[in-house]
């Protein structure tokens, strides 16, 4: 029973996440470099047990030193027992090398001026030892992991961070770059979502007003010192970056009926479980087994957005079709397959999904794309759909690791490049997103950002 529960866990993790207020979904976007390197995965594990954190999947974060001035952070237990686990799969069961090193950035993901020595305490670079091989998948890989921070490498400074996992010691052999945040909370942040925005009343987008109350003693100046960015879902490409406060006081900034806080409200992701190689899970049409591949062919997905007319289907209003509340985790994704002994992470088969998109006629003023934490919420040839003129859809296949996965359908336009689901999937200021807010502290001389608050609220 166990084993056949990926869709229930993405339930559980809903509710866990309405919860929390306070986890990392942005600086964690997690990249593959290599066609070789599948599912690279970033989680907080307990580091008594090393045991997931609830076995859900969860943006990780870390909180650096003491945590008892936790503002902003919320009661969320002690996190300073928890680590982030970083994990992919190489496919084959040859052993390669690889070693991690970590950089900090700064808040626009360029490289700070630190040194290493600066921010790390111990090794700089450590060679990546805990791995296995897959057992009696058709798919051969091998399933490496490494828990960060470590006895050999720690972190001694607030800030954006990226760990780095390279091949062969060629720190030019990039295959991995998993993208975390460190906090040092400084901040209080209260923070709201509405959907009368000042562009528009409860129609297609949702708007925050947020308030970073810095305290009666805080030795923090109030400036241009401070800054905030915002990301919706883990996603980079619809992040705002350091808007201006439309109020500031002795120790608080306020950032109310600020236009650029303005996101377009999107729509519920879709999901599929292929937790079984024998039978067709959530929103799967069928699975097959062809030349030693397994074939998970989803069931087809309707156009949700404006561009149904293009389907001859009813548009209600310029938010597309009508808004149906459905149960997701904001584009994540989880391993899980049945009539595993051991381990999942090395027992779950991989399968190639075929994804489906009814469309009558193709765009030819931009790309659809499956957006998700399975493809690292980037847009690249990985994950974009195709044309077919006879089926009349968009079409893509991709090799997934049995889980549960939730995504969407990403428009891109050819002019400015600015992803839209309002044309696939739909906007409405009904959809439930996570917002992550980040306060960077950047003092006068310093050669880094810091960041002194995080939070996120639905």
């Amino acid at each position: 029973m166990k084993k056949n529960t990926s869709i229930l866990r993405f339930f559980i993790a809903l509710l866990t996440f309405t919860g929390v207020v306070c986890s990392n979904a942005s600086s964690q976007s997690i990249r593959t470099l290599s066609t070789d390197i599948k599912t690279a995965r970033m989680r907080w594990i307990d580091a008594n047990s090393n045991e997931p954190l609830g076995g859900d999947p969860i943006r990780p974060f870390l909180i650096l030193g003491n945590t008892d001035n936790r503002q902003g952070i919320g009661a969320e237990g002690d996190l300073n027992g928890h680590l982030i686990e970083v994990s992919f799969d190489e496919m084959s069961h040859e052993v390669r090398q690889f070693t991690y090193t970590v950089r900090h950035l700064n808040a626009d993901g360029s490289e700070s001026r630190l040194s290493s020595t600066e921010f790390l305490e111990g090794f700089t670079t450590k060679d990546i030892t805990n791995y296995e091989h897959s057992l009696n998948t058709t798919q051969l890989y091998t399933h490496y992991s490494l828990t960060f921070p470590n006895e050999e490498m720690t972190i001694t400074k607030s800030g954006n961070y990226r760990l780095i996992i390279y091949e062969d010691g060629d720190q030019d052999k990039r295959r991995v770059e998993a993208d975390f945040c460190v906090v040092e909370p400084q901040v209080k942040i209260l923070a709201n979502v509405r959907p009368n925005t000042d562009i528009e009343l409860n129609g297609r987008y949702q708007q925050l007003d947020i308030d970073l109350d810095f305290g009666k003693t805080t030795n923090i100046v109030l400036n241009t010192d401070i800054f905030i960015v915002v990301r919706q879902n883990g996603r980079y490409d619809n992040q705002v970056f350091a808007p201006r406060p439309t109020f500031i006081e002795s120790n608080r900034l306020r950032y109310t009926n600020c236009r650029a806080l303005i996101f377009e409200g999107g729509n519920e992701y879709r999901h599929f479980d292929t937790y079984s190689t024998y039978f067709a899970g959530v929103n799967v049409d069928r699975i097959t087994h062809d030349n030693n591949d397994y074939h998970a062919i989803l069931m087809t997905d309707a156009l949700r957005g404006t561009g149904a007319m293009f389907a001859g289907e009813r548009v209600l209003d310029k938010c597309g079709t009508a808004y149906m509340h459905e149960f997701d985790v904001n584009g994540q994704f989880i391993v899980n397959a049945e009539r595993t002994i051991y381990d999942m992470d090395t027992e779950a088969e991989y399968m190639w999904v075929h994804w489906t998109l009814a469309a009558e006629n193709p765009w030819f003023d931009g790309a659809v794309y499956v957006g998700g934490d399975i493809f690292g919420n980037q847009t690249s040839n990985a994950n974009r759909m195709l044309y077919d003129s006879e089926r009349k859809c968009y079409w893509l296949a991709a090799l997934v690791k049995q889980g549960g996965v939730d995504y969407q359908y990403w428009f891109v336009p050819s002019e400015d490049k600015k992803t839209t689901l309002q044309r696939t999937e739909g906007s409405h200021w009904q959809t439930e997103n996570e917002y992550t807010i980040y306060v960077y502290y950047r003092p006068f001389g310093s050669r880094y950002d810091q960041v002194v608050g995080l939070q996120v609220i639905k």
